[in-house]
């Protein structure tokens, strides 16, 4: 009877260790981003380049336009917007540069960008804006991959450092755009901002060769890392440039108000990039 006993609690101690062993064998480490609003960079940061829109007009040496609808090539500019772009939607005032949204006979808007002109790889990269409100308005800050004419999107990368849809107030998003999240954006984080139409606010990435970090207001609402990069995960190992845009409509920006009074006005303070 002993025997059968001492049997018995053996095989029950095996099973508790074996099953241990697959509870070690599952066991993943999840790291999320510090709530700390320190850098993360690893080196002290300097100003590199900055736009404080203290000038009369647009300086064309940093910034270009898209305009028209994206025909014949991106028709609604991939996702079926409805304004045209122009390069006189947009003015600069009290040392803001003012996107106005528009509706004439067609809906109107502005996207700059410093393609080809101001192009930044790493540091930290920095805004401070006001998105207007209205269900059907989509303002972003973002930056793609300076290789997109060769290397199409989503290979070349993007980096949305903040979009706002006024069909969803109160809310932030991030994202990064990669061949691996192709048609599902999964490397997104949709963060709970119930003041964000009341004023302005401060947007950045800090970008190293290992991460991206999405800062509102200094604090960490995001971050990216892969650890095995492959061009299908981690196309950040080159310069992007930085867009502006007052998008209508659309895929993600979603019907328009039929009530909403035009026009409607995305506030930009200034742009800076530290490295």
């Amino acid at each position: 009877m002993k025997t059968v006993l001492k049997l018995v609690l053996f095989l029950l101690l095996f099973s508790c260790q074996k099953d241990s062993e697959k509870e070690d064998a599952f066991e993943v480490e999840v790291n999320l981003p510090s709530p700390a609003t320190e850098p993360v960079l690893e080196k002290p940061l300097e100003l590199v380049w900055s736009d404080e829109f203290d000038g009369p007009e647009l300086n064309l040496e940093d910034w270009s336009f898209d305009l028209g609808d994206g025909c014949p090539n991106l028709c609604g500019w991939g996702n079926n917007e409805r304004q045209i772009y122009t390069d006189t939607n947009h003015r600069l005032e009290d040392g803001f540069l003012i996107i106005s949204a528009k509706k004439e006979e067609e809906y109107t808007s502005t996207r700059i960008l410093t393609k080809g002109k101001r192009e930044f790889q790493y540091g930290r990269i920095e805004t401070r804006l006001k998105v207007p409100t209205g269900a059907g308005l989509w303002p972003a800050f973002w930056a793609l991959g300076n290789d997109i004419d060769t290397n199409p999107w989503p290979d070349c990368g993007e980096i949305d450092i903040m979009e706002y849809v006024g069909r969803a107030p109160g809310q932030i998003f991030n994202s990064v755009h990669t061949r691996s999240s192709y048609g599902n954006t999964i490397n997104t984080r949709i963060t709970q901002a119930p003041s964000v139409e009341d004023d302005f606010h401060v947007f950045a990435i800090e970008w190293t060769t290992s991460s991206i970090v999405f800062f509102y207001d200094e604090k960490i609402v995001y971050s990216y890392a892969v650890v095995s990069k492959t061009p299908d995960n981690w196309p950040f190992n080159k310069p992007f440039f930085l867009l502006f845009n007052l998008a209508i409509g659309g895929n993600f920006g979603g019907s328009i108000d039929a009530s909403l009074e035009f026009p409607r006005e995305y506030i930009i303070d200034y742009v800076r990039v530290y490295q």
